[in-house]
């Protein structure tokens, strides 16, 4: 039987939840449907709501859940993903924050797309989009679990009602709803869960956990030493490109604000984790035969999987576990809503507009992503009934060197090196196999362990250190053979060595027949436009280029005396272009 009381708190906080998302919804300002407005909230989210939107980046359902698991199955020092994400958000915070806000970027994408092109961003789109749709598909799935252990809701009706909530808000809403039902629903998280500590701790048939019988602890054998490096690098690592966290960055006020968040939500991360770790170690020390659990004891891995709602189920008094249930639900909502945008919000700026539609309105673009959100959380719950198994999916951490490369040395790499080395990793990366989509290993690398049938190997690291190291080979090798001219201009097919279209080299198209443009670039001249008057992708893109602007340095009576000379024909460039003249 359906228990109808857990049915009606669920309904509630459903609806205390779609009441603050419709509510954030109405901050956007309004008549204003630009992307920056909706993607990224008018870059106007303030202190308190970013330090608890970013936090709730990584804390959630997969997050919760996962953690307590990690703790019964395997051990506290074997939990990695607490550390490891701080971690990633300090890194972030270190090499990524500053920078891309400062540059104005709108997505995760926009620097890759800067430096190797559109189609090229637009192939580094699909893993983007297959972690963010794994990810939201993964965490609707265990919400779905977790409402049929505690109240015996049907597991589709579940995910399907979840999901829609989460769509409904998003899409008027867009990162206003998202950032704000994100304060909510972490509130929610902590209380609800520490709500319940208490209870299960105290219950007759769990084990003091100081006892011997009890190992919540774990260890890490010796010969699983690099096996234990390798993931934890592909969490602190594999855990910074991700949309839902940049969204975030570039939502900021300020570069240097940014980084605080980074920061703060670093340390936001590890306090999220103590319950969860706490429950994890409550249910080791549960003797489960003795409980109103009825399944298989040992726990299966079935079981393990769901072992924070069996401890709300069955250790705690019903309406306790219903507090409990509301600190799952927010959690998966928290982190469905925030994938659904981002994944939408990429496939519209960085795959319909600057791959199809370049010259495509704002309301035209802010219109694709509600379509895009749509599909995103059809395509996503759909994942979720079908294919439950998703729900340990992990970005590949070779996907950091791109973004490390084009933020701090884009004159080292081009579309070449990311092609080879975006091919060279996702190889590395399939012939290592991976237990979690049921790909079966092709390459034993050494200290294969035949028994548990796993790499202890580092082949992770080892497909981000030659992806790293094939970015800059390749790219320099391809800008040496080009520029020695030991190829033809004609086969740069990328476009980005010696070929480069003319709209990018010239301001316009020269007054006449073979006239080349020449332009000052010293003196009063260079001090206004920089040492290059070049149309980039930056502005292309939408982007002001900060080389472009006029300097802080240049006096009012050198731009006077500059006009002056542009007005009277004077010395500015060979020829008699009046368009040109008017230009500058």
């Amino acid at each position: 039987m359906i228990n109808i009381a857990g049915v009606v708190s669920i309904i509630i906080f459903y609806v205390l939840i779609l009441g603050v998302g419709i509510w954030a919804a109405r901050k956007k300002e309004s008549g204003n449907d630009s992307e920056e407005e909706v993607m990224l909230a008018g870059r106007n989210i303030g202190l308190f709501v970013g330090i608890f939107t970013m936090t709730a980046t990584w804390v959630g359902g997969g997050y919760i859940n996962g953690t307590a698991e990690a703790i019964y199955t395997s051990g506290l020092v074997w939990c990695q993903a607490p550390f490891g994400y701080s971690l990633s958000l300090v890194f972030g915070g270190i090499f990524f924050a500053n920078k891309m806000r400062q540059q104005g970027y709108i997505t995760m994408l926009d620097p890759l797309q800067d430096t190797f092109g559109e189609r090229m961003g637009g192939l580094l789109f699909l893993p983007a989009l297959c972690g963010e749709v794994f990810w939201a598909a993964g965490i609707l799935a265990a919400l779905g679990a977790t409402l049929s252990v505690i109240i015996d809701m049907d597991h589709k009706t579940s995910v399907i009602f979840s999901a829609c909530i989460a769509v409904f808000y998003t899409l008027f809403g867009g990162l206003y709803s998202v950032a704000y039902t994100d304060v909510i629903q972490l509130f929610c998280i902590f209380i609800g869960l520490w709500m319940c500590i208490p209870f299960a701790w105290m219950n007759k048939h769990v084990t003091s956990l100081s006892s011997m019988d009890v190992d919540w602890i774990g260890e890490v054998k010796k010969e699983e030493y690099f096996y234990y490096l390798d993931y934890g690098l592909l969490l602190i690592f594999g855990g910074i490109p991700w949309q839902v966290y940049f969204q975030r960055v570039l939502s900021s006020k300020s570069a240097g604000r940014a980084q605080l968040l980074s920061y703060v939500a670093a340390f936001g991360c590890i306090l999220m984790a103590i319950p969860p770790v706490l429950i994890g170690a409550i249910a080791k020390g549960t003797a489960w035969n003795e409980t109103g659990y009825k399944g298989p004891y040992p726990l299966s891995q079935d079981e393990t999987s769901m072992i924070l709602p069996m401890v709300l189920q069955y250790l705690t008094p019903d309406f306790v576990s219903f507090f409990g249930l509301g600190a799952v639900s927010a959690a998966v909502m928290s982190s469905a809503d925030s994938s659904v945008l981002s994944a939408s919000s990429m496939f519209a700026r960085n795959v319909y507009k600057l791959i199809f539609r370049q010259k495509a309105s704002e309301m035209e673009i802010i219109w694709v992503m509600r379509v895009s959100i749509l599909i995103v959380g059809v395509l996503a719950t759909v994942m979720a009934l079908t294919i439950p198994s998703i729900y340990g999916l992990w970005s590949m951490c070779s996907d950091l060197v791109y973004l490390l490369m084009v933020v701090h040395f884009k004159n080292y790499c081009n579309t070449y090196g990311s092609l080879a080395a975006y091919i060279i990793a996702f190889f590395v990366r399939l012939l290592g196999g991976e237990p979690l989509m049921g790909l079966n290993a092709f390459v034993h690398f050494p200290g294969w362990d035949e028994e548990n049938q796993r790499q202890l190997f580092p082949f992770r690291t080892l497909a981000m250190v030659l992806s790293l190291v094939t970015l800059i080979f390749v790219s320099w090798w391809t800008k040496w053979v080009f520029e020695t001219g030991r190829l033809a201009p004609g086969y740069d097919i990328f476009h980005c060595v010696v070929n480069i279209p003319e709209d990018i080299q010239r301001v316009e198209e020269p007054a006449e027949e073979g006239e080349q443009m020449s332009m000052m670039a010293s003196g009063a001249m260079g001090k206004l436009y920089g040492a290059a008057t070049l149309v980039g992708k930056d502005e292309r893109n939408g982007r002001i280029n900060p080389a472009l602007e006029p300097d802080d340095d240049v006096l009012p009576s050198e731009i006077e005396k500059l006009r002056g000379s542009v007005s009277s024909g004077g010395g500015i460039r060979s020829g008699t272009n009046p368009d040109v003249q008017t230009t500058l």
